[in-house]
C-alpha cells in the first residue's frame, strides 16, 4: 500500500491509500474513491479524460506513443501532463502528488 495524494478540481486535497497487489492504475484509484475521473475509454489511452498534472519529483515510467498522442490532442497539457490511465500503482508512486486537469474548455 502507497500514499497518494490527488489534488481535485476544486483544489481540495485527497490523502488516498493505493494498494500496490492489484495491477490498478491512477485512474481506477481515483475511481474507486469517487473523485470526478471519467475514464472513457476504459483505459486505452483514447481518451483524456484521466488527465492529470505530476505536481511531485516522482519518478514516472516512460510515456508511450499512445499516450503522447492522446495528450497532444487535449486541453490544457502542460510539462507535467500524464494519463492516470497509464500510471500502474507501484511502490515507486508512494508519496505522489497529482491534480486534476480541467475537463474542459468553458
Amino acid at each position: 500500500m502507497v500514499k497518494i495524494t490527488v489534488i481535485d478540481r476544486h483544489e481540495r486535497k485527497h490523502e488516498l491509500d493505493a494498494p500496490t497487489d492489484m495491477n490498478m492504475n491512477m485512474m481506477e484509484l481515483c475511481k474507486a474513491y469517487e473523485l470526478p475521473v471519467k475514464g472513457t475509454c476504459g483505459g486505452m489511452a483514447l481518451c483524456s479524460s484521466c488527465h492529470m498534472y505530476i505536481l511531485s519529483e516522482t519518478e514516472l515510467p516512460e510515456m508511450s506513443e499512445e499516450e503522447e498522442d492522446m495528450l497532444d490532442q487535449a486541453f490544457f497539457v502542460e510539462d507535467n501532463s500524464r494519463l492516470g490511465c497509464q500510471l500502474r500503482l507501484t511502490d515507486e508512486l508512494d508519496g505522489m502528488v497529482v491534480k486534476l486537469a480541467p475537463e474542459s474548455e468553458d
